[in-house]
C-alpha cells in the first residue's frame, strides 16, 4: 500500500509537508500542493480516513443542511450551483460531505443528534427554516456552523447581497423610464426581508410612490402562485407599467398569466426577476435579471466552515457579503425613447 512517506519521496519533500498539502494547509504553497496532489493521484495513495480521524481529532466530513421548503430539490439552478461549488471546495481541501437530516434508518431524529451520529466536523445550512427550534438547537450547539443567507450573531454567515441587488434593480428600471413599478416578493424570510428593504430604499432614494396594491407575495420558486398574483396585478387600473417576480423560476407562472392577458413583453408591459439562472437567458425575450454568484457562496461558505474548524481559536464569526451583477436583457422597454 502507498504511503505518505512514499509520496513524500516522490515530491522529494518531507511528509509532514505531503500531509499539510493534502489536508489543505494553509502554510503551504499551492505550487507545492498541486506537486503532492499530482504524485498521490500518479501512485495511488487513499490516506486511511480511520487513521487520520485518530490522528487529527477529526473525521474530515462536513455536514450539510438542506431542508428545501418549496420541494424544488436539487433540480433549482440557484441551489444545485451553490451546492456543487460547496462540494468542489471541500473536497480541495481534503473533505467529504454528507447531507444531515431529521431521519436516520427511518427514525425520526433531530438534526444535531444526526450530525453527532455522523460525526461530521462542521455544518453548513444551505437552507433551512430557521425559525425551526430543532435548526436553532444545531446552530447554537458546540459544532462549528456556517449559515446561507442567514444571520445568528455567533456564527458565520455567507449572505447574497440582496438589499444592493434589489435596490440596483428598481434604479435600472427607473432609468428606463418606469414609474409604476410592482413587486410580488417572496414569503416572509431573511432573504425577503432584504430585498423588500433595498425595495423601498431605492424607491425612496427616487421619490417614487408605490401603490399597497402594487405589492404582491408569492412562494419562492412556485410558477402557480406566481400567477395568481400577476393575475391580480393585471386586474388593477392604473397597471403598473413593470413588475419584478421573485425568482427566475416564479417568472414562468408571471409570464404565462401575461400573455394569458393578450399582452406582449416588452411592448405591453415590461418584467424583471432575481437570480440569475441559465434558464433566464434562454429563454425569449431574453429575462432581465439579478444574478447571484453561486459560485463564490458556494466556495465561501465551505472555506470559511473549514477555516472555523482548522484555526477554531483565531477563527471569529464573519458577515460576508457576495455581490451579484445585473444581466441585462430584453424584458424592459425603455419609456425615455
Amino acid at each position: 500500500m502507498v504511503s505518505v512517506k512514499d509520496v513524500a519521496l516522490q515530491c522529494g519533500v518531507s511528509a509532514a509537508t505531503v500531509s499539510k498539502a493534502l489536508n489543505g494547509a494553509p502554510d503551504i504553497g499551492e505550487a507545492t500542493r498541486q506537486r503532492v496532489i499530482a504524485a498521490a493521484q500518479e501512485l495511488g495513495y487513499t490516506a486511511n480516513a480511520a487513521a487520520r480521524a485518530l490522528k487529527t481529532n477529526r473525521t474530515f466530513n462536513l455536514g450539510i443542511l438542506f431542508s428545501d421548503l418549496q420541494n424544488s430539490g436539487f433540480m433549482h439552478e440557484y441551489f444545485a450551483a451553490t451546492l456543487n461549488s460547496f462540494r468542489a471546495e471541500a473536497e480541495r481541501c481534503g473533505y467529504d460531505i454528507t447531507f444531515i437530516s431529521s431521519n436516520v434508518g427511518q427514525q425520526s431524529t433531530s438534526y444535531l443528534q444526526h450530525a453527532l451520529y455522523r460525526g461530521v466536523d462542521g455544518i453548513a445550512i444551505i437552507c433551512a427554516d430557521f425559525h425551526d427550534p430543532l435548526v436553532q438547537e444545531l446552530v447554537f450547539s458546540e459544532i462549528p456552523v456556517v449559515t446561507l443567507d442567514h444571520n445568528f450573531n455567533n456564527r458565520t454567515a455567507v449572505m447574497s447581497d440582496n438589499m444592493h441587488g434589489m435596490e440596483c434593480l428598481v434604479r435600472h428600471v427607473y432609468e428606463k423610464g418606469h414609474r409604476a413599478i410592482a413587486y410580488i416578493h417572496g414569503n416572509p424570510t431573511a432573504v425577503t426581508e432584504c430585498r423588500l428593504t433595498g425595495f423601498y430604499r431605492a424607491c425612496e432614494a427616487l421619490d417614487l410612490e408605490i401603490p399597497d396594491e402594487y405589492m404582491e407575495a408569492c412562494e419562492y420558486h412556485e410558477p402557480v402562485s406566481c400567477h395568481e398574483a400577476t393575475n391580480r396585478l393585471l386586474a388593477l387600473q392604473p397597471r403598473p407599467t413593470c413588475i419584478l417576480f421573485p425568482d427566475d423560476y416564479a417568472y414562468i407562472g408571471g409570464i404565462n398569466a401575461i400573455y394569458e392577458h393578450g399582452l406582449r413583453v416588452p411592448e405591453d408591459i415590461s418584467v424583471a426577476a432575481y437570480d440569475g439562472i441559465h434558464m433566464a437567458r434562454m429563454v425569449s425575450p431574453k429575462l432581465t435579471t439579478w444574478r447571484q454568484n453561486c459560485a463564490a457562496l458556494g466556495k465561501t461558505a465551505a472555506s470559511k466552515l473549514i477555516e472555523k474548524i482548522e484555526h477554531p481559536r483565531t477563527t471569529p464569526p464573519e458577515h460576508i457579503v457576495i455581490e451579484g451583477n445585473l444581466l441585462e436583457g430584453e424584458t424592459v422597454a425603455d419609456l425615455t425613447e
